[in-house]
């Protein structure tokens, strides 16, 4: 199959690599479309320079095999998932292996392209709503919303994670401030958004804390660098809180616990890459109600996906579209390609 190897300089090509096999309660899925996280360049080939990795981590497609040991899975299933990236692995390729009790069943309705960036985005989400600051989870049944009067900031609403955590959160009865530049005040509002400040507007703070009347006490810091540590601290309220983050970081403030979220946790294993995390059994538990939570959502209209702008060129586009994420371009957005435009004639000149 065809798939992009990292070379360890900084770079990438598309290589012939063995079709991989799946193991005991694994899946083979064919890939149809691949999202783009920062991880796959800024840690990946900029900072770690690994050698050998097949890049990506999101994807969705169909399942093509099924390893023993898969009882609730069926080939031919439509599905979306993300893998951590490692030496051998990586979801920037025609075909994949992943657990089969971590993927997100899709309807017929949704396609590839849109569903390719819900893995990491969506359940990073859920983990930060409901692993680390111990919201409800949002109820699944025919049931109305209870609405509540607590509320929940997610700083960075615009961000793929960010989306996720607004409508996440409104599903669960929350009130819900959130940050974001001004061209996309509306759109987070079109999301459940009860309020939207300016992330670079220095009274932002101020203003998160008085319209919550000192009384925000959970956080959800989709940034996790520059100032928004600071930022939410100031909008906490003065008995302190939590702050689920995605970056990790210590909060300076006495009172205020954080709380750094990775998704790869769900899989059970400790990791180095891109930080150290330590797998645990309770993320794992967690990560399999995530998946059957987010596709029940989707399937009941009730979860809206994060925009995509799908590159030409399939896996040839991936050097155009990382740079035009590191350049800072990527706002409100995911950045997809399409392995099926990945085209024999475009190979035979790139190769």
């Amino acid at each position: 199959m065809k798939a992009l190897v990292t070379t360890g300089d900084s770079r990438f090509t598309l290589q012939d690599v063995a079709v991989p096999f799946p193991g005991a309660g694994q899946l083979l899925v064919q890939v149809a479309a691949v999202a783009q996280n920062h991880v796959d360049w800024k840690y990946l080939i900029v900072e770690s320079k690994v050698k050998g990795a097949i890049m990506g981590w999101d994807f969705a497609g169909t399942v093509a095999q099924l390893g023993p040991n898969c009882p609730n899975r069926k080939q031919g299933e439509r599905v979306a998932a993300f893998i951590p990236v490692a030496v051998g692995s990586g979801a920037f390729a025609e075909y994949v292996t992943i657990r089969a009790d971590m993927v997100i069943p899709l309807p017929d309705g949704v396609s590839f392209e849109d569903a390719a960036g819900l893995g990491t985005a969506c359940i990073s989400a859920c983990q930060c709503l409901y692993q680390e600051l111990n919201l409800p989870l949002p109820s699944c049944d025919s049931t109305p919303i209870k609405s509540c009067d607590q509320w929940v900031l997610v700083w960075s609403g615009a961000s793929s994670v960010g989306q996720y955590a607004i409508q996440l959160a409104k599903l669960s009865g929350l009130k819900v401030v959130c940050t974001a530049a001004p061209a996309n005040h509306e759109f987070v509002k079109s999301l459940g958004a009860d309020a939207v400040f300016d992330h670079s507007d220095s009274w932002t703070a101020r203003q998160i804390f008085a319209l919550t009347g000192g009384t925000l006490a959970k956080a959800v810091d989709c940034w996790s660098q520059g100032m928004s540590p600071n930022q939410i601290c100031m909008s906490l309220g003065q008995q302190g809180g939590q702050i689920a983050t995605l970056l990790p970081y210590e909060g300076e403030t006495p009172g205020i616990k954080t709380s750094c979220v990775a998704a790869n946790t769900i899989y059970g294993e400790d990791t180095s890459f891109p930080f150290v995390t330590v797998g645990s059994p309770d993320h794992m538990q967690n990560g399999r109600l995530y998946c059957k939570l987010i596709s029940t959502l989707i399937a009941q209209n009730k979860l809206r996906l994060v925009p995509v702008k799908v590159y030409p060129a399939g896996l040839l586009g991936v050097a155009e579209g990382i740079e035009y994420m590191r350049l800072g371009k990527v706002h409100a957005e995911k950045i997809v390609y399409r392995i099926a435009d990945t085209s024999p004639s475009k190979i035979a000149r790139y190769m």
